[in-house]
């Protein structure tokens, strides 16, 4: 079930990323630069969004009991909602993503 990130921007270098046990790794949504009623935000004023597009899951945790991998709940493709401060900002060829746990991840928006 592990699936593998690769970053969709660059045409020279194939990089790819692969996390571990029950690391997930989000591509995260862009930043709103306007508010609801049309006024335009300077850089520093933006929110970093909480949700993101799911761009590659490891294979699950263990059970501390049995041994034996647990599914993630998440899937690559998947939209999700995650909390403010979750995970390890990285940048692969251009692209920003965040390696972050399982249990960072608050819902799937269907």
């Amino acid at each position: 079930m592990s699936k593998t990130a690769t970053a969709p921007k660059s045409k020279s270098a194939k990089a790819s990323i692969r996390p571990l046990g029950a690391k997930v790794i989000v591509q995260r949504d862009e930043a709103e630069d306007r508010t609801e009623s049309g006024l335009y935000l300077p850089e520093k004023a933006k929110d970093k969004p909480r949700s993101g597009l799911v761009t590659a899951v490891g294979p699950g945790r263990l059970s501390e009991d049995t041994g034996e991998r647990i599914a993630p709940n998440v899937k690559k493709g998947d939209k999700v909602l995650f909390t403010s401060y979750a995970g390890t900002e990285i940048k692969l060829e251009g692209v920003d993503l965040l390696i972050m746990d399982e249990d960072d991840i608050l819902a799937v928006i269907d």
